[in-house]
């Protein structure tokens, strides 16, 4: 049977509706909203596996080009693997849904939300996360939600949600807020330096739209709801626990507050495997062996956390608003155009930036239709950064991060009318030990004042904690460029990005519920603070852009009428590929009338641009130009100003005195300064010869 819901937004309706498509899954939830659709399907396997300590949730958002009335590009017209977008709309759901499955569910999930409609006008991503909740919401795997999201943007001093696409393109702040009815759980987004009181009026505008729609939800699972499963609990429990505890505690107090991360995970290693030791024959018993990992997981928690809400002493020694020591280097590689080190702590980004021409810019044809970006940001994370084995893979994790710290520096980005260049940045993280993106973030800026990249103001990040004593706040904690463990530990971990004057890039994930407005000020004064040292101690080592490295392109533009593009190009482009060839560049034409020139070095872009103005602009009376001598006649020598163009220097223009042959002066092939003295009524150039210091003068 069909269900439906629906709730008014402006004059669309958002359609929730199940009992037509994809009955087979465990749930499937079709939702529109304008001409923007999904389907959302999820499925549990058919057995359970007892003792998981994780939730096997996998979430797969794709979209098909038939959405937009599109074919797919390119030889084989088939969607293929997930692009970039894909991958972080599956972020986008999977971050806020898989803190609510339970752990003891023990099955495998995959959720599959499937834009199949695209008006080009609504994204589908929020669509998709509200699909995806109902979905599991009306299913029968147990879920403890449901969730929801909201974009919201920041316009002319109002707030707007749920943007449109072109509405988007003009805000001053566009993030997407997730949660449930008792509070957001997830934002993220980028801005162009709003303050953070701006930040906070967002989230408070969200809240009312997520949980419209969490009521939508309920609303259509008491409709159409089906019976949950069972839970598979392990019921065995940790034998001698007490003595477990009694004699792990002091062990692991000692080890969790060793100096430095290797030492720590050794010294935490060695007073794990000496309490195993003393119970060697009951963990023989695989079960009482993960019962036991967990007990000094828990552990652990507890004293770490005890001792930053009681001692507001941090696992490494430091205070809550502490930062760890920073060194920043630029041009530490001798052959990229522009490099930095940024070490903060034991987390250590190696930034590379490249510049290129427009046409290595980067395409997307995706069903929102094809765009460019002519900035671009890629994160690498390989296992060597945290002393592991591995394989060297771009996963989903790194497409996240990489696209946090390219939003952060997008706003700071020059235009490509002020600065003619591709830029790519590239974050090789060698040590990590907390908040990478943010160190990518630090190194990307200096990396890209090294390359002599005009940006308009200097941009830093930084990654924050919470610790709550219980569900009440009665004590509480935020924390300062926090560690792995304490992003493991804490309750909350969020990383702002931003300059002196206001915040461009937001990532937060809430791990309780309810997080207050006096929490979220403090937290983001505290972030504040902080980026303002980083950016001053990134300020010592550069502070504005260099000289352009000798190995970056060459890029000029000029303009030129509109009617002269064709005889720039030629027929069937000869002219322009001949200039091309001759000065080994790439020569760019846009219907408006500019002209980009790419080369290897300033020589062959001047010489390139001297002979596209020869083409294009027409000789003018009083000019003096650097003309060439192409024939020696007995009355004069015929003078190329411009290519294609001669004059005549009359023998007697050619001094003050009388000569007795022009070949006396100049020969053939000389180049010569000339003044154009009139242009005759037959079109015929009449020429001066200018002496050399003459010319100089004028």
């Amino acid at each position: 049977m069909v269900q439906r819901v629906s709730y008014k937004i402006g004059d669309q309706e958002l359609i929730l509706e199940t009992g037509k498509i994809g009955k087979q899954a465990n749930g499937c939830v079709y939702a529109q909203f304008a001409g923007t659709a999904v389907i959302a399907t999820v499925c549990a396997s058919s057995e359970a596996k007892e003792g998981l300590d994780f939730v096997p949730v996998t979430v797969d958002y794709n979209e098909k080009y038939y959405a937009a009335g599109k074919i797919p590009g390119g030889f084989v017209k088939r969607e293929g693997r997930p692009k970039d977008k894909e991958i972080l709309v599956s972020r986008l759901i999977d971050r806020p849904m898989r803190p609510l499955f339970e752990v003891s569910f023990g099955r495998e999930i995959q959720i599959v939300p499937t834009c199949v409609s695209a008006d080009g006008i609504n994204p589908a991503d929020i669509l998709a996360v509200v699909a995806s909740s109902a979905a599991v919401t009306i299913s029968d795997i147990p879920f403890n939600g449901p969730v929801a999201a909201a974009r919201v943007a920041y316009i002319n001093g109002e707030y707007v949600i749920n943007p449109t696409f072109e509405q988007q393109e003009k805000a001053d702040l566009e993030i997407v807020v997730a949660g449930t009815k008792d509070g957001f759980t997830m934002v993220e987004g980028g801005a162009n330096e709003v303050s953070e009181e701006v930040m906070l009026g967002a989230l408070d505008k969200a809240q009312g739209f997520i949980t419209a729609m969490c009521e939508l939800q309920e609303e259509l699972q008491k409709l159409a709801g089906k019976e949950k499963l069972p839970l598979a609990p392990l019921n065995v429990e940790l034998q001698n626990k007490d003595a477990i505890i009694a004699m792990a505690t002091p062990l692991l107090e000692k080890a969790c507050f060793q100096d430095g991360k290797m030492n720590r995970g050794n010294a935490i290693s060695a007073a794990k495997k000496e309490v195993a030791a003393a119970y060697a024959e009951q963990l023989a018993d695989e079960t009482q062996k993960k019962l036991f990992d967990a007990c000094i997981d828990d552990i652990q928690y507890n004293l770490l956390r005890n001792s930053i809400l009681e001692k507001g002493i941090r696992i490494d020694g430091r205070k809550c608003d502490e930062i760890r020591p920073i060194t920043c280097e630029v041009n530490v590689l001798p052959r990229p155009h522009g490099s930095a080190l940024f070490t903060r702590g034991e987390t250590q980004s190696l930034a590379v930036t490249t510049l290129g021409t427009a046409m290595d810019a980067q395409v997307y044809d995706d069903i929102d239709g094809e765009r460019s970006e002519n900035f671009i940001l890629h994160y690498n994370f390989p296992p060597y950064s945290v002393g592991e084995v591995g394989r060297l893979a771009t996963g989903r994790r790194e497409i996240g991060h990489g696209n946090l710290a390219r939003r952060s520096l997008a706003p700071m980005i020059p235009s490509m009318q002020e600065f003619p260049y591709t830029i790519r940045v590239v974050s090789e993280i060698y040590e990590s030990n907390g908040s990478s993106s943010q160190a990518s973030t630090c190194g990307g800026c200096l990396s890209l004042l090294a390359a002599g990249v005009p940006m308009k103001k200097m941009v830093a990040g930084i990654a924050m904690g919470l610790i709550t004593s219980d569900e009440n706040y009665t004590k509480y904690e935020i924390l300062s460029d926090i560690l792995g463990e304490e992003d493991h530990l804490g309750d909350m971990d969020f990383k702002v990005a931003g300059t002196k004057d206001g915040i461009t890039g937001f990532q937060m994930d809430i791990k309780i519920a309810g997080v207050t407005t006096e929490i979220m000020q403090k937290a983001l004064a505290q972030a504040k603070a902080g980026r303002l040292h980083i950016l001053s101690i990134m300020e010592k080592c550069i502070d504005k852009p260099q000289p352009l490295n000798q190995n970056a392109p060459k890029i000029d533009t000029m303009k030129i009428a509109i009617d002269k593009i064709g005889a720039l190009i030629g027929p069937g482009g000869k002219t322009v590929k001949a200039i091309s060839a001759q000065y080994g560049v790439t020569i760019n034409t846009e219907d408006d009338g500019t002209v980009t020139i790419y080369g290897k070095n300033s020589a062959s872009t001047d010489g390139a641009k001297a002979t596209i103005k020869g083409i294009v602009e027409d000789p003018e009376v009083g000019t003096i130009y650097q003309g060439t001598v192409k024939r020696i006649m007995d009355f004069g020598a015929f003078v190329e100003i411009l290519p294609g163009k001669e004059g005549l220097c009359h023998i007697s223009k050619f001094s003050r005195q009388k000569i007795a042959k022009v070949s006396d002066v100049v020969k053939e092939g000389d180049k010569i300064p000339v003044k154009l003295l009139e242009i005759d009524k037959m079109g015929r150039l009449n020429l001066s010869y200018i002496d050399a210091v003459e010319a100089q003068k004028k």
